[in-house]
């Protein structure tokens, strides 16, 4: 099946052509039709499989049909909300290379930057808004977004906006749109959460589902390491020193983490950037960019952070911490081993990690290869320390610790928005969601973990959206 037979305009199509791609993938088969329909659509498809050429593809293909009525200042017609700012941005580029023949207007929104500009823009008149909740909500509570006219609503990646606390934002969002409109939820699993949301969201769907749960592409090559814990760094240099590794995805649990491990590379000679919520969102885009041209080899993200990034090519995914959440691993390799690439994951394991080791593999339904490294064979004298807050032994600052007042596990309370800039100007409420000095609100660096779908991916080559989220 060719991108002709879906009933694309030319000019998409051509656009589509420019990016390189020939044939839809399985999703963009079964949702690009269902939403030229018209229909409400719940679609599970995890990272890597072109699930935003799915929606983005079809949506803007509407849209440019009806464009003509539409005079002076453009009301926003599609409203695109995304978990993180990373797959914001990643979607808006996507959008703006989709439409490039096509006389739409789109903006991406997020927390992180001034608001500001995003105003100014705003004012100008959007077509297509990709966000996120809580810098949208921002936007419409100082009047600079009318959302009366949407016509289609995606909500991409559904499942993580619910684990990661969006649900009450969602919700005042809704209750802001026409009540006319088409509704496409995107997630990795249907979960009962998931069914529940779409319940009350989601009028007759159609239902598509394309990719197994749970689990890693055959693609990715998977290996263990034990190691003790304050050797882990000392094996990593090593392992990417003798490999002449160009290019590491390298997790950590937090995001305090993350930066130790990001300098004692960089002492070690080995360029590496950390990415992380607490960083600015400009940091975050220049760590990216910079690792993308191969100016740094080494990436050191935190789940959140890495969250929408869509890296071509990436040849090794190091887990130097294993995740709490067994999903979380399932999602961190499959920044590698994209469409028919390999890749490879290494998971590097202390004594601490056993249990979670366990978790993943009970996940998986597998035994993930292990691998005995000469020179770097565990002390065996060493005893498992308990894994607090998403750290190993005592310390605050990662997952599962609440904010203050809050008990743990408690939902948060919205905050009244008053509406009034914060110190500093920007006209941005204190605290927005996406710049609280957490990945994002009820980020999964500073919540209790709890078990949530899985994500896997699959690099870009020859298809529609591969590799983008």
């Amino acid at each position: 099946m060719s991108f002709d037979s879906l009933g694309l305009s030319a000019e998409i199509l051509r656009a589509v052509e420019e990016q390189g791609y020939r044939e839809p993938t399985p999703i963009q088969r079964q949702a690009i039709p269902v939403v030229l329909e018209g229909r409400d659509l719940m679609a599970s498809a995890q990272t890597g499989t072109g699930k935003t050429a799915g929606f983005t593809l079809p949506l803007l293909n509407m849209l440019s049909h009806t464009n003509a009525q539409f005079k002076g200042r453009r009301p926003v017609r599609a409203l695109i909300l995304t978990p993180t700012r990373e797959l914001a941005a990643q979607i808006g580029e996507n959008v703006q290379a989709y439409s490039k023949y096509l006389t739409l207007r789109s903006l991406v929104v997020f927390g992180g930057v001034s608001i500001n500009p995003q105003m100014m823009k705003l004012r100008g008149g959007v077509d297509v808004l990709i966000a996120t909740p809580g810098r949208l909500l921002d936007l419409e509570h100082q009047r600079a977004v009318d959302l009366s006219q949407v016509e289609i609503l995606v909500l991409d990646e559904a499942d993580r906006m619910l684990d990661m606390g969006f649900i009450h934002d969602i919700r005042r969002l809704l209750a802001k749109l026409p009540a006319k409109r088409q509704n496409l939820l995107f997630s990795a699993t249907f979960s009962d959460e998931i069914k529940g949301l779409a319940s009350k969201l989601l009028t007759n769907p159609a239902s598509v589902e394309v990719a197994r749960r749970n689990t890693a592409s055959a693609q990715i090559e998977q290996s263990v390491h034990f190691v003790d814990k304050k050797r882990k760094r000392e094996l990593l240099s090593q392992m990417i020193g003798e490999g002449d590794w160009k290019q590491v995805l390298v997790f950590n649990r937090t995001k305090h983490g993350a930066n130790h491990l990001a300098e004692q590379l960089n002492k070690d000679g080995i360029t590496a950037a950390a990415i992380h919520g607490n960083k600015s969102q400009g940091a975050r885009t220049r760590a990216l960019a910079d690792f993308k041209a191969g100016s740094v080899r080494v990436l050191v993200a935190t789940d959140i952070a890495a969250r929408g990034l869509d890296i071509d090519m990436l040849p090794h995914v190091v887990n130097y911490e294993l995740p709490n959440v067994p999903e979380d691993y399932v999602h961190r390799i499959g920044r590698t081993g994209r469409a028919e690439a390999t890749g490879e994951a290494i998971s590097l394991v202390c004594v601490d990690e056993h249990k979670l080791l366990r978790d993943i593999e009970r996940l998986l339904k597998r035994e993930i290869p292990r691998i005995a490294l000469e020179g770097y064979e565990p002390d065996p004298s060493i005893k498992a320390e308990p894994i607090i807050n998403g750290r190993q032994g005592s310390g605050g600052g990662g997952r599962g610790a609440p904010r203050q007042g809050q008990r743990p596990g408690a939902p948060r309370t919205g905050a009244p928005r008053s509406g009034a800039p914060r110190p500093g100007g920007n006209g941005q409420r204190s605290g927005t969601s996406e710049n609280r000095g957490s990945e994002n609100r009820g980020s999964a660096e500073n919540r209790p973990a709890r078990s949530r779908p899985a994500h896997a991916g699959q690099r870009r080559t020859g298809n529609a959206g591969s590799g983008n989220k």
